[in-house]
């Protein structure tokens, strides 16, 4: 199975309920501090939207979650994979995609055998404060080297003006937050990626 090569990051299903129908067919449900019931329901309502449209969705962190509500795909980040229980994940027969940062996070990411390695931030992100400021695409490209085959997905500060950038360093997939969510048009900029990356 291919992935798209435009991969949205989303709060709150209500953006799922507005974007999917311009055409997004991969996307990623990222939600932080919510009580568990209202993460369960957003997982849930997300599973059929993306059901609905022909759409993969990956599901952030909430791996036990999403396995109870039969998705397909979950991400972990590096803090994420000290708790999951990889095994069961495995069980379960759910795709895994990791983010990764530095040397020693790509070895334990490729030694879980992941579907895809995440690389971030290619440059400096508006969204958290991290430790690392900027990757750069010559990291896109050296983190292809050392993957091969596995899909690499570049994020971070990314924008429809700098994909093309990215995908020539290497990179399979672009993900991308803010350049939509924060956009003054988010329906309009989706149609832009869309573009960009078909």
């Amino acid at each position: 199975m291919t992935l798209d090569r435009f991969y949205p990051i989303f709060d709150d299903v209500d953006w799922l309920r507005r974007m999917l129908p311009l055409g997004v067919k991969l996307v990623q449900l990222r939600i932080k501090d919510r009580p568990g019931q209202i993460v369960a329901d957003q997982v849930a309502q997300a599973r059929d939207l993306c059901r609905e449209h022909g759409t993969t969705l990956i599901v952030n962190d909430y791996w036990q979650v999403a396995m109870d509500a039969g998705c397909d795909w979950v991400h972990l980040g590096q803090e994420d994979l000290d708790e999951a229980d990889i095994a069961a994940i495995r069980r379960a027969g759910m795709k895994l995609g990791i983010s990764t940062h530095d040397r020693d996070e790509l070895d334990r990411a490729l030694a879980l055998s992941p579907e895809y390695v995440a690389l971030g931030p290619v440059y400096p992100t508006k969204l958290k404060q991290m430790k690392w400021h900027r990757q750069g695409l010559e990291k896109v490209s050296e983190w292809k080297g050392l993957i091969g085959d596995i899909p690499l997905v570049a994020i971070g500060g990314m924008s429809v003006e700098r994909a093309a950038g990215a995908f020539e360093a290497g990179a399979d997939i672009v993900s991308v937050v803010t350049d939509i969510t924060w956009n003054d048009d988010p329906e309009n900029r989706v149609r832009d990626w869309l573009k960009a990356t078909r």
